[in-house]
């Protein structure tokens, strides 16, 4: 797919080529052939981030979570490979790094979510070395497996930030498989495992904490609510982490430490006319437009919508955002709605998962005819081999995939 003159118009533009974008380029392009498309996305190699908590914990291999983003971009849309500078709504603009600007009738933002590496002060210098390591770096997530497997004995200590994050399961994840490794190993018994997180409750939607907290009892986790890494020194093997509300600070020894850095919208988005006071991208939570301009359309990481930021809430929210949007362009009442449904497979161990599905204000929504509370193998092998055929296979090559889901009364 050639570049086109950056001073054509498009009647659609999306912005960013994660899944997100991909996911609503090709189901517009099902719908609409002819639609003129442009996706602009700097980045050539596109990654099924869920899996890398596999390859963490040495299920799955880097290589099998990445693909060429060129192979993903759907025929008939143009790939603008330049990162976008700032958008210009009034003009129905968006500024290239380069200077030059795409025109548009219909903008789509899907950036994604900001890894804040440096406010954890020390972490960039240490991370990959020293027992630090991190899940949410492609470069580093292979690493995990090996802190995981030379540990013998010690102390293990797994973070999490302030919210929102993406995949808000993913920090406890790692630290379940890495717990029963160990357990398998005969290791467990001289290993300390600490989960440190800067929030007050272990996982945001009440109705799964108990079987979490049965499995944190199981393997023996330690547990600190409130306390938010600060800073690492990799050499002296030391954490230091601040008590949320106070200036009051705590350091930690470490044998192995997994890093979940804090998150944000992306830089360019905070500066922009799409941004809300809190630097993410305003929307409808039901229709996913923007609330000041009609014309635009977000969906992802980046936005202001309370779901869960998680692969799962992109595929539902795709087919609302593309409905949506064919019915601005056709004049038509824009009546499809989003109910905030958000999925987490969280690992608890090996070959078992506890399957999470939620829709806005936590209201659990299974989608399987079981007590998703129980750890089940059956939801191992959806997030070890369904989910991943039917992100790269389905949802990637546009097919809306719709999975029922019921909301339960909680118990």
């Amino acid at each position: 797919m050639a570049e086109e003159n950056h001073q054509d118009r498009f009647t659609v533009v999306i912005v960013g080529g994660g899944s997100a974008g991909i996911t609503v380029a090709a189901q517009l392009k099902r719908q609409r052939p002819n639609l003129s498309i442009a996706i602009i996305e700097p980045s050539t190699t596109h990654a099924y981030q869920p899996g890398w908590t596999l390859v963490g914990a040495g299920v799955m291999t880097l290589q099998e979570t990445l693909r060429q983003e060129g192979g993903l971009v759907p025929s008939g849309v143009t790939w603008i490979r330049k990162r976008t500078a700032a958008f210009h709504p009034e003009e129905k603009a968006v500024e290239l790094e380069d200077g030059s600007r795409i025109e548009y009738r219909r903008l789509v933002a899907c950036p994604g979510i900001q890894l804040d590496w440096d406010k954890i002060e020390g972490l960039k210098e240490t991370l990959g070395r020293n027992g630090v390591t991190s899940n949410y770096s492609r470069e580093h997530c292979a690493y995990t497996w090996e802190c995981i497997q030379s540990l013998d004995g010690g102390t293990a200590l797994f973070t999490q930030p302030p919210m929102p994050i993406k995949c808000a399961g993913a920090p406890q994840k790692i630290a379940y498989l890495a717990a029963d490794y160990w357990r398998r190993e005969g290791r467990l018994y001289k290993t300390r495992v600490e989960f440190l997180l800067a929030g007050d409750v272990l996982f945001g939607v009440k109705y799964f904490v108990p079987s979490l907290q049965k499995m944190v009892d199981y393997y023996g986790i330690d547990l600190h609510y409130k306390e938010n890494l600060i800073r690492v020194d990799g050499e002296k093997k030391e954490a230091v982490f601040q008590r949320v509300g106070s200036d009051e600070t705590i350091t930690r020894s470490f044998d192995m430490l997994h890093v979940t850095p804090p998150q944000s919208a992306p830089d360019f988005i905070k500066k922009s006319p799409l941004a809300n006071a809190a630097g993410w991208i305003g929307v409808d939570p039901a229709t996913l437009r923007h609330v000041k301009y009609d014309d635009i359309f977000a969906l992802g990481d980046a936005t202001s919508t309370s779901n869960a930021k998680t692969a799962a809430a992109v595929r539902s929210q795709a087919p609302i955002v593309v409905a949506n949007l064919l019915a601005s362009l056709d004049g038509r009442p824009q009546n499809a709605s989003y109910d905030g449904y958000g999925a987490c497979p969280l690992t608890v161990s090996y070959g078992k998962v506890v399957l999470a599905e939620f829709l806005y204000g936590g209201k659990p929504a299974p989608s399987f005819p079981y007590d998703q509370r129980k750890p089940s193998r059956f939801a191992w092998l959806l997030k070890t081999q369904g989910f991943p055929h039917l992100y790269w296979n389905l949802m990637l090559r546009g097919y809306d995939i719709k999975v029922p889901h019921k909301e339960v009364e909680q118990g």
